[in-house]
């Protein structure tokens, strides 16, 4: 199957978030459920010792994929269920999974680059010290920043891939060639959806994190209405 971009107003990067909310609002218990459960999978695998870690990040493609049918199936009228959290294990789930391998080479690069720009490690000898370490970066915001930077640029680069290969059927090189067309061609509407989203998180930890119940929801819901936009809208609609 083939794809097609729209390319949006900046201001659509608002809206896709508004969208998110507003499917949301509609089901607010089922998304709630659907993403502890997406949540407490992958903690419990992160504490399997080795593998776990790896696993985890490999299947957070899967998992998106999950959720940009969920989101698809509620926006056609249908209702969602816990069950929609293993959808994207039955839609191309080795190129989901391929995704996440390449999401992670970029986390790698991301690490590496900031070793070579010389950020510290703790030492081995000492017990971690949160403060004391955060007090170490302070002269090395610079590298973090960097890091940040490649890490926001490969994020942005694979943000359509697993809504493209569950609804299109694409390979994951045709995915990423096809995200990265996609962002680079919305760079404006991408730039504000990331701002309000980062904004909208922060917000949301106080107080006590409660606003994550509604924004972490929202956060992934977005992906799918921020695909629609782009994808799926006719020409000039």
């Amino acid at each position: 199957m083939t794809a097609r971009v729209n390319e949006v107003p900046s201001g659509r990067g608002a809206a896709w978030l508004a969208e998110a909310f507003g499917l949301f609002r509609r089901e607010p218990l089922t998304w709630v459920g659907l993403c502890t459960g997406w949540l407490v999978l992958y903690f419990l695998l992160v504490r399997v010792p080795y593998v776990g870690p790896v696993v985890g990040n490999l299947l957070q493609p899967v998992f998106f994929g999950s959720f940009a049918i969920a989101a698809w199936k509620q926006s056609a009228g249908e209702r969602v269920t816990i069950g929609d959290l293993f959808g994207g294990f039955r839609r191309n789930v080795r190129a989901l999974v391929n995704i996440g391998f390449v999401s992670m080479l970029a986390q790698l690069a991301a690490l590496f680059l900031m070793r070579a720009l010389g950020l510290p490690t703790w030492p081995e000898n000492q017990e971690f010290d949160l403060v004391a370490y955060v007090d170490m970066l302070q002269p090395y915001v610079w590298v973090l920043a960097a890091g940040f930077t490649l890490l926001t640029l490969a994020s942005g680069a694979l943000w359509f891939a697993p809504q493209l290969i569950v609804f299109h059927g694409l390979s994951t090189s045709h995915a990423i060639r096809w995200s990265v067309y996609a962002a680079l061609s919305n760079f404006g509407a991408m730039m504000v959806y990331g701002a309000l989203l980062v904004l909208a998180l922060m917000f949301a930890w106080v107080p006590l994190g409660l606003g994550l119940v509604v924004m972490i929801p929202v956060m992934v819901i977005s992906t799918y209405t921020g695909y629609r936009d782009v994808f799926e809208r006719p020409a000039g609609g």
